[in-house]
């Protein structure tokens, strides 16, 4: 059985740094495309990194240059690095995961077959 969950979320200030965490159990990690998403408050989920299984990552240009995502194979963890932190970071973070060799940003990410119960991030400007 596939589980996802993410851990590491909390409360920073603008600047400030956070390292989100995404336990993965039920499959192997690199076997599955990982994807990281966010939804704040009355807005639409959106789509900030993609893990693809040919090891390709993929970054949206809202995080681009400021979040890292690496996956600890060994102990089939996904990790966000977040860094320089802005206020609009202010959202519900999920990762998800899925069978296909590359997991949608866009579209038909709702397809996704296994997401986390989300990891809530605040920042304070």
């Amino acid at each position: 059985q596939v589980q996802l969950m993410e851990s590491g979320g909390g409360s920073v200030q603008a600047g400030g740094s956070l390292r989100l965490s995404c336990a993965a159990s039920g499959y192997t990690l690199g076997n599955y495309c990982m994807a990281w998403f966010r939804q704040a408050s009355g807005k639409e989920r959106e789509g900030i990194v993609r893990l693809d299984t040919d090891g390709t990552t993929r970054y949206a240009d809202s995080v681009q240059g400021r979040f890292t995502s690496v996956q600890d194979k060994a102990n089939n963890i996904l990790y966000l690095e977040m860094n320089n932190l802005k206020p609009e970071d202010t959202a519900m973070y999920y990762c998800a995961a899925d069978p296909w060799p590359r997991c949608p940003l866009e579209g038909s990410w709702n397809r996704l077959n296994y997401w986390g119960q989300g990891t809530q991030v605040s920042v304070s400007s």
